[in-house]
């Protein structure tokens, strides 16, 4: 006589199988909870820990080494910014000012013009990123979903601009801005730095990544060119988009060589051109307001870099893991 196989009550009712049971019968329907080994948690995106201790202490020390390169600087630039004139050239490695002079920052902002230096940057950097932003977005968005010729040629020829240094065509352009008479004005700062070739290589890349289903259901619906643009694709496109703000902030506001070109006065010159301005107001560098001019001029983009941190990383991460 063959012999049958119970099938366990907890099948039947509904309830998980005790321990000891034997197992259901193939086919039929369970709802006790399944079991996953380390090696299926480990599959599912969990790694396994399999690391050599001297693999871990080397990845350590190197982690280490690069915060204090980083640190390191930015501690002594802010502590030297309180120190006296003399303590500057006498004690320069210094962890701590002795005396603590806050009157640095005080005469940054009075007497080196430090205020009109920023509303400049502010306002440049403001109208740089609103014009590269939109401009970027609208040139990626035409180059990822409209069809037209001679678009694949077009787009190698702004990646190719990409790699043209701007101290190439530096002299071209002072010739055209200076011929126009925008020196030390706005317009003459901004415009031949208003480029869209990184936007639209960036933003590009992220439309083609984007599900084509949900742009076809839209157009179905009837949505337009803008409709499209503005309530489907930029939603779904902000990680993206923020890192693409942040790095364009950073850039503009730290524009250099530019400004410092095409700029006579503080009508117009930007806070990088204010701090060289400031270290050769004298004979002697005083280090100490110079170092102060830093602080101040790092700590918007530190603020705006916090606000800005995780959708920036998972806009930059977005496209480098498969899922």
């Amino acid at each position: 006589m063959s012999e049958k196989r119970a099938i366990p009550a907890s099948i039947k009712v509904g309830l998980p199988q005790a321990k000891g049971e034997l197992p259901p019968v193939p086919g039929s329907q369970s709802l006790a909870a399944p079991v996953i080994t380390e090696a299926q948690r480990n599959r599912k995106g969990e790694p396994a820990d399999h690391g050599h201790p001297a693999t871990k202490v080397v990845g350590y020390i190197a982690l280490v080494l690069t915060v204090l390169m980083i640190v390191v600087p930015l501690y002594f630039i802010f502590i030297t910014s309180f120190k006296s004139f003399q303590d500057v050239y006498s004690d320069p490695i210094s962890f701590w000012p002795n005396p603590f002079k806050e009157e640095n920052y005080s005469y940054v902002w009075q007497t080196s013009g430090f205020s009109s230096y920023l509303r400049n940057s502010i306002i440049i950097t403001l109208i740089l990123t609103v014009v590269e932003v939109v401009l970027g977005v609208l040139t990626a968005y035409a180059f990822a979903f409209i069809r037209f010729p001679g678009r694949n040629l077009l787009f190698l020829l702004i990646i190719a601009s990409l790699m043209v240094p701007n101290q190439i065509t530096i002299i071209s352009n002072y010739s055209l801005v200076a011929s126009w008479g925008w020196r030390d004005t706005y317009a003459g700062v901004i415009i031949p730095l208003a480029g869209v070739a990184f936007g639209a290589f960036l933003m590009r890349n992220h439309f083609q990544s984007l599900p084509p289903e949900i742009l076809e259901a839209a157009h179905m619906d009837g949505a337009g060119f803008f409709t499209t643009l503005f309530r489907v694709v930029l939603p779904m496109s902000w990680p993206t988009l923020s890192a693409f703000v942040l790095i364009t902030v950073v850039n503009e506001w730290n524009q250099y060589l530019w400004p410092f070109l095409i700029t006579d006065t503080p009508a117009a010159a930007t806070l990088p051109v204010g701090l060289t301005r400031l270290q050769d107001a004298e004979g002697v560098t005083n280090w100490a307001p110079v170092m102060a001019g830093t602080v101040l001029t790092t700590l918007p983009m530190i603020i705006i870099f916090l606000i800005l941190q995780k959708p920036m990383i998972k806009g930059l991460t977005a496209g480098a893991v498969k899922g």
